[in-house]
């Protein structure tokens, strides 16, 4: 498994540590590791609900036998740049969230 890389060995123990100190059991850690990506924030009325809908993801996860993890990244909203000298950087700010 893929995921085997920071997960399993002796020498990744320490790694191990670190899951388990966030609840994560043996049992999960067996099992593929699945990240969730969420743009969540409160502020953009296009992204307020995405915590559910990764909510909702992470579930899914769990059911198919895998082990779900959400991080998050920036939200972009046009609408909050506009008009201000922020706003030439909305287009790019996108680059820098898909390259990431």
């Amino acid at each position: 498994m893929r995921s085997d890389r920071v997960k399993a060995g002796i020498e990744r123990a320490p790694h191990r540590s670190l899951f388990k100190a966030t609840g994560i059991t043996d049992a999960d850690l067996k099992k593929p590791l699945i990240a969730i990506c969420s743009s969540h924030v409160d502020i953009i009325p296009g992204h307020a609900h995405l915590d559910k809908v990764a909510a909702y993801v992470k579930e899914c996860v769990k059911a198919a036998g895998g082990t779900p993890f959400i991080f998050n990244t920036m939200g972009i909203c046009d609408g909050i740049a506009m008009g201000h000298y922020g706003m030439k950087y909305s287009l790019a700010s996108r680059e820098i969230i898909a390259d990431t």
